[in-house]
């Protein structure tokens, strides 16, 4: 999957977020135009999506690819939820899942079944916490991997997900001199931003490195 896009392919709102950051902030006035011509690039598959946030979580962003790339391989092009539901935990687990990424992926196969669920539409419908409710439903799906897919399935505008560590670490890059910084700090910091807290986090993910923006 591509982790930016060209502009005709960004959200309605990123020019006009850009705009509002670059006015506000001091270190996204300098970031921005470096990556100007790049933007995040909304999903088309929310079971896709969440499966490749689950496969991602807790683990180096190579070793992420990898796991990601054996699974798409194994499940050519049928990457649904039918396909996760006929891998035993074993065979899962044999593509080099952990056993509990393993039950969490048939889990999510599971709520998947719902043909409702795979309409993009349907996600659409919900609001932001609606849909942080239903997923933190599905086991192994926290507030992170929540977040990540209100970010990278549905493209929200105004997420700040306070639990990622490579977004606190740009804010301590940047705004502390590398100093650790705490969530408490990281919000003061984000206050500026509001409502495009998406882009910003955005921004400075993609100023560390090109790959932790590719979910």
């Amino acid at each position: 999957m591509q982790h930016h896009s060209p502009a005709a392919l960004r959200p309605a709102y990123w020019t006009q977020a850009c705009d509002h950051l670059m006015q506000r902030d001091r270190i996204l006035r300098k970031l921005i135009p470096v990556y100007g011509h790049e933007a995040m690039q909304a999903r088309q598959s929310p079971f896709q999506t969440l499966i490749r946030i689950i496969v991602g979580q807790q683990i180096s962003l190579a070793l992420g690819r990898k796991l990601w790339a054996r699974l798409v391989q194994a499940c050519g092009n049928d990457m649904g939820p039918g396909c996760i539901a006929r891998f035993t935990e074993a065979e899962l687990r044999e593509l080099g899942l952990s056993l509990r990424k393993a039950q969490y992926l048939r889990d999510a196969a599971e709520f998947f079944a719902r043909p409702d669920r795979l309409d993009p539409a349907w996600w659409e419908s919900h609001d932001d916490a609606a849909v942080m409710a239903l997923l933190c439903d599905i086991r192994g799906v926290g507030r992170w991997t929540a977040e990540m897919f209100l970010i990278f399935f549905l493209g929200r505008p105004d997420v700040l997900p306070l639990d990622d560590t490579a977004l606190l670490k740009a804010i301590s890059h940047h705004y502390f001199s590398g100093e650790p910084v705490s969530r408490f700090e990281a919000r003061e910091v984000s206050q500026a931003w509001a409502p495009w807290r998406t882009v910003a986090s955005w921004y400075l993910w993609r100023s560390m490195d090109a790959a932790a923006v590719e979910y």
